[in-house]
């Protein structure tokens, strides 16, 4: 499948290394998904009439849609490319994703958007930890 951030990364005019493309296109199609599910979900849980139990909910969502943010951005650049930053990005990403999937499944079976929210968190979560044990 071609995509967007496939076709960028296949543009870039400098050598990429041994980096493994297919985890590296998979992870920041991962991040920027996350992002946005949970930007909506934040959003929704602030349009339930039970906000108020919503709210680690709503915080945990929207410190996962930035640094999923973040994690995407840094993963696009290339360019004196570091692997210590990478990896605790990485790291950092997988963490916070682990958080907020727990933290939506909790609601999950009250609010739809929290599932799927959830499990957006743990597909960006595999996919940030895969291409971490590919980083070496």
């Amino acid at each position: 499948m071609t995509t967007s951030v496939n076709d960028m990364l296949r543009t870039y005019p400098a050598d990429l290394g041994d980096v493994d493309r297919e985890a590296m296109v998979r992870c920041i199609e991962e991040c920027l998904a996350c992002a946005q599910a949970c930007t909506a979900c934040a959003d929704a849980c602030l349009s339930e009439g039970m906000v108020g139990e919503l709210t680690k909910c709503i915080r945990t969502d929207m410190d996962c849609a930035d640094v999923c943010t973040a994690t995407a951005s840094v993963l696009s650049r290339h360019t004196g490319y570091d692997a210590n930053v990478t990896r605790a990005v990485l790291q950092a990403c997988a963490t916070v994703c682990k958080a907020c999937g727990d933290e939506c499944a909790t609601h999950a079976d009250m609010h739809e958007h929290c599932r799927i929210c959830a499990e957006a968190c743990r597909s960006c979560e595999q996919a940030c930890n895969d291409l971490l044990a590919r980083l070496g």
